[in-house]
């Protein structure tokens, strides 16, 4: 079988030349399908390079050239990756951004990329921006969609007039300007991320260290193709002539049964979604299936704990003596029948909801918990999970299948560097101590898109990347990720807390869904909570609470019970600091999401705007004086 060897590309390459090889060798391959589409959605590599260039034609003829900025405002769809090829293949800069984010933000990126052109996914899309297009008097207006529209080109019409004349491919230097990303962050203004057509090829040529897939594998894509984590997984996995296939929240269940892909690219929030799931599936047994369950979990737990001692795969327990591995050794041979027995009974059934051909799972674009690495080391799904921002195009480092260091984010990518430095001085630290992550490598940004001020904030003149990350590095070179610099709460008597531990450490209640730790320049610190509805209604009939919610959420005993769990979780985690304990709680009145504008495109949670939103709430925790 023929393979296409992304490391062996030849000096130079853009993803121009990959697809030129793609479309020569793999021709009858299917590169994307859409099973929820209708009809079915099917093309092949061959189908779909021609698709592109005739859309780059298309382009062309409109009067675009290399170096204008094109604007695509849509989402994940075949289309999307049609479009997004077909402008960096005419030279052109492509400036996406999600078709449901706000109006306000879409007309800021349009008029601050200096967009001469707009591709929308829809009619509707188009009218969110009208106001902003009209200002600009932007008359190349393209839509992804087939719907008819005075003065715009629909799909059908793009794809006509890309028919009517030739395609001229145009001379790509991996030096040159590919894209504009708007990174959506989590507060403050979004600033446009330059990437060139040699950071998108870094990905390409280097992701293989982590995954190793085989032309015709299937992938779902789940995840907004604009955001730079999936977009460059996509790349590289399109590169290796795999078979990407579109689903959805909705179908996904149904999708890794029926599609039985080999690998899936998700964020941390997906992963807790399907450990949720699998929970409840554990409640609903019998009493004593259940506490079956909970006894072979924790056998098979300790023998992974130990395993990890044992094999120097635990972060917690580097530089220990070779008797202490040598007792975890032993410790694991005796629980290695529990957790064979415990992986008859119930880790195979886990794992086959996942499909027969299921490979690896990567994880990106937020930090893993360490209760969810270590649940699917358990049932024996592997995670490889892996760190980077947009301005890093974006990964930086990602572990791998035969070096699966739970609790890091992996060792780097070929070229990459890291190094950790006191957030204070910006002396090095040596490995083991943490401070402020900088990165430098071939994957990093030209800058911020005119935006000198805030590049020279970020990028030295000798090319570190400043993450605004904390972490350290272990002895062996692999990054563990602790918390954002800025997201540190200072306390009142000057000690630090990073929230994200706290919280993620919280997250192992079942009756907590969602929770944001506050407390800067307070005596103590405090959370909002969103609390998992169904467990908390079950627990109160249990306990003969009405099961009203706004009787429940403000009963007594349901309030001791929360309090109860946070504190108990994060007493329970190593290294536990009395000052890290949550004095007091409120109930957010609704969860956070994209569409509330308190959680980012990859479902990270927006802090600044949680707590401007809340500010009565956290009053209440803070009164005057307190």
């Amino acid at each position: 079988m023929t393979t296409v060897s992304a490391a062996a590309t030849p000096a130079g390459t853009t993803l121009l030349d990959i697809w030129q090889v793609l479309a020569e060798k793999f021709a009858d391959y299917t590169a994307l399908r859409d099973p929820h589409a209708q009809p079915v959605f099917e093309i092949s590599y061959g189908q779909l390079f021609r698709r592109i260039q005739i859309l780059a034609a298309g382009l062309q003829a409109l009067g675009i050239r290399p170096g204008d900025r094109v604007a695509i405002f849509a989402d994940n769809s075949p289309r999307w990756l049609m479009a997004d090829l077909a402008t960096l293949f005419t030279g052109a800069v492509n400036v996406p951004r999600s078709a449901v984010a706000d109006p306000a933000e879409l007309g800021y990126i349009l008029r601050h990329s200096g967009s001469t052109a707009l591709i929308a996914q829809d009619a509707k899309t188009l009218s969110r921006v009208r106001p902003v297009v009209q200002e600009l008097g932007l008359e190349r207006l393209l839509l992804l969609s087939d719907e008819e529209e005075p003065g715009v080109l629909n799909f059908s019409q793009w794809l006509q007039k890309g028919r009517e004349r030739r395609y001229e491919p145009p001379r790509l230097e991996r030096s040159q300007l590919a894209t504009i990303i708007y990174t959506s962050g989590t507060s403050g203004r979004p600033k446009g991320v330059m990437l060139s057509h040699g950071n998108l090829m870094h990905q390409v040529e280097n992701l293989h260290v982590v995954v190793q897939p085989r032309p015709g594998d299937k992938v779902l894509t789940i995840l907004p193709t604009w955001h730079s984590y999936e977009r460059a997984c996509e790349y590289f996995l399109l590169s290796q002539a795999c078979t990407l296939v579109y689903t959805n929240p909705r179908f996904i269940k149904q999708d890794f049964q029926q599609e039985q892909p080999h690998y899936l690219v998700a964020v941390p929030r997906i992963w807790e979604t399907v450990y949720e799931g699998i929970q409840r599936q554990f409640k609903e047994k019998s009493p004593l299936m259940q506490r079956l369950i909970r006894t072979l979990m924790a056998a098979s737990e300790g023998y992974v704990l130990a395993g990890r001692i044992a094999g120097n795969r635990s972060i917690l327990h580097y530089g220990v003596s070779p008797w202490v591995r040598l007792g975890a050794r032993l410790q694991q041979g005796l629980l290695w029948p529990v957790h064979r027995l415990a992986d008859a009974l119930i880790y195979r059934k886990v794992r086959q909801a996942l499909g027969p051909n299921f490979q690896q799972a990567i994880s990106g674009g937020g930090s893993l918990p360490a209760y969810l690495d270590l649940f699917y080391e358990v049932v024996g799904i592997s995670i490889l999970n892996g760190y980077g921002l947009t301005e890093t195009s974006p990964v930086l480092c990602a572990r791998r299948p035969d070096n699966n260091v739970r609790g890091t984010a992996g060792p780097p990518l070929p070229g990459t560097e890291f190094r950790i430095v006191d957030p204070e001085t910006r002396q090095p630290l040596p490995p083991g101590e943490k401070g402020l992550i900088l990165a430098r490598g071939p994957q990093v940004m030209m800058g911020y898109y005119n935006n000198p001020e805030a590049t020279a904030k970020v990028l030295s003149p000798d090319g570190w990347f400043e993450t605004g990350d904390l972490g350290w590095l272990t002895p062996d070179g692999q990054l563990v990720i602790t918390g954002r610099a800025k997201d540190v709460i200072v306390l009142l008597n000057g000690e630090n807390v990073e929230p994200q531990p706290l919280e993620d450490a919280c997250l192992q209640s079942p009756y907590i869904s969602q929770i944001v730790i506050v407390g800067q320049d307070q005596k103590k610190l405090a959370a909002l909570i969103y609390p998992n509805l169904d467990v908390l209604k079950a627990w109160a009939a249990e306990q003969g609470i009405p099961a009203a919610e706004a009787e429940l959420l403000g009963h007594p005993q349901v309030r001791t019970l929360i309090l109860q769990e946070v504190r108990a979780r994060i007493q329970e985690r190593p290294g536990y600091r009395p000052h890290e304990q949550i004095a007091d709680f409120r109930f957010l009145p609704e969860p956070l999401s994209v569409e509330n504008g308190l959680m980012t495109q990859t479902l990270k949670i927006k802090r600044n705007p949680v707590a401007e939103r809340y500010a009565h709430l956290i009053q209440e925790m803070y009164p005057t004086g307190s």
